[in-house]
């Protein structure tokens, strides 16, 4: 029997079959480089976005102060002030406060999440150093909402984050002389207010002053408690005087 090898016409690889599938594989190519060169372009702009945002918040010599271009800054003038001591109360006029007579030791601001609130009168005192406190009602805020708040603070120098029952709204930012209140942790405003006021030097009467621990003064692991009750007439006036 003839074992016939030989193949038809038909079953025969056509020539120049490989080589008219290059300009599909081309075109594939080019789609591909266009794609990564878009993706590119995106990523390098909202870069140059978040780098503007923070470029136009950061002090300077020509804006000292760059928050009072933040929407909802509020501001009062407060001079250095005098000390009181535990339990002393002071007759703040706003709440949270942000500046005024305070307690001599200032509460731990070296980036700390407070889980519960703290004393009023050392969180001012660490305003005075050039802190941020941020605050939160926490019957506004769920879990997640938190966590995503603490970002902004947690191991930052110069910051402290506590709850602090009662508030108007959901999160109020203070530093000396300074408030803003918002109402959603995702607000571009509270990265805007920590570029601005955070050691800023204009804008808080101690500069260079530390925010580490006072050993026998303030224990961060067991701090002062927040009072909610409104000071008595014994308290001191918020000028010290």
């Amino acid at each position: 029997m003839t074992n016939d090898r030989s193949e038809s016409p038909q079953s025969r690889p056509k020539p120049g079959g490989t080589r008219r599938r290059l300009p599909w594989l081309l075109a594939a190519a080019a789609v591909a480089v266009v794609g990564a060169v878009a993706i590119g372009a995106y990523v390098l702009t909202a870069g140059s976005d978040d780098a503007r945002k923070a470029h136009d918040f950061a002090p300077s010599a020509d804006n000292p102060d760059p928050s009072l271009g933040i929407e909802g800054i509020v501001t009062v003038d407060y001079p250095p002030a005098d000390h009181v001591q535990a339990p002393q109360r002071v007759a703040y006029e706003e709440s949270p406060p942000f500046g005024g007579a305070h307690d001599q030791y200032w509460a731990t601001c070296t980036g700390i999440v407070y889980p519960e609130a703290i004393r009023a009168e050392n969180a001012v005192h660490s305003l005075e150093h050039g802190a941020v406190w941020v605050t939160y009602d926490p019957d506004h805020l769920s879990a997640d909402d938190v966590t995503a708040l603490a970002a902004h603070v947690d191991g930052v120098p110069y910051t402290l984050m506590s709850p602090y029952p009662g508030l108007d709204s959901a999160v109020s930012l203070q530093s000396w002389g300074h408030q803003l209140r918002l109402d959603d942790v995702h607000d571009q405003r509270i990265a805007d207010f920590l570029t601005a006021l955070r050691q800023n030097p204009n804008t808080y009467p101690e500069p260079g002053a530390t925010c580490s621990t006072v050993r026998g003064g303030f224990d961060p692991a067991d701090p002062p408690p927040f009072d909610p009750s409104a000071p008595g007439p014994d308290a001191v006036p918020v000028d010290g005087n």
